[in-house]
């Protein structure tokens, strides 16, 4: 019987980040990691989503004892950037791009009072700050490059991405055969 355990995992996730997506990736790196598997492969693009979710799944990733490669294959944006930092080695494929921009919040139909601003703005600088501080730890950019990127809603290319040590390397995914491959399919709302 062939020995799985030494075989990287391939997880391919193509999901909003939120709650539902960020328990159900945690948990089959968890439920995998149980298992003995200590190589993982994530093949990730992601609009992006909740902030608190995104970071939960930086800091679990970022915790776990194992070999964790990201790759974007195709679009890694806002929050996603953070989940995509986990990674030791991180690429993207040729056809690929990152999108970094601030952080916001929806208002639905809602009363403010100067309080419920104040705290707002606070959760926002708190949460850009975050988000700041793992983007320059884990690559070449300033805090005031990503103060502008999260101002002018920034795309950065795989070359520009090479270029500030967001990625190893751009190249395209080579799964191989007889590999594992998990796939996240989520109930669209």
């Amino acid at each position: 019987m062939e020995n799985n355990i030494s075989k990287p995992l391939f997880i391919s996730f193509s999901a909003e980040v939120n709650q539902n997506t960020a328990e159900n990736l945690m948990g089959i790196f968890a439920q995998r990691l149980n298992q003995g598997i200590k190589d993982f492969y994530l093949l990730l693009s992601s609009p992006g989503g909740s902030v608190m979710n995104g970071i939960t799944i930086y800091n679990f990733l970022k915790s776990l004892p194992i070999n964790l490669t990201t790759h974007n294959i195709g679009i890694v944006d806002s929050i996603a950037n953070v989940i995509f930092l986990a990674g030791k080695t991180r690429y993207a494929v040729k056809n690929s791009s990152f999108l970094f921009h601030g952080v916001g919040f929806d208002i639905d139909k809602a009363r403010f009072e100067e309080k419920n601003i104040k705290e707002k703005l606070k959760m926002i600088q708190r949460d850009q700050k975050l988000i700041a501080d793992i983007i320059a730890e884990q690559s070449q950019y300033t805090q005031e490059e990503i103060e502008k990127m999260f101002l002018e809603a920034d795309t950065r290319t795989p070359e520009q991405a090479k270029e500030k040590g967001l990625i190893s390397d751009i190249r395209e995914v080579n799964i191989p055969e007889g590999a594992e491959v998990v796939q996240f399919i989520f109930q669209r709302k």
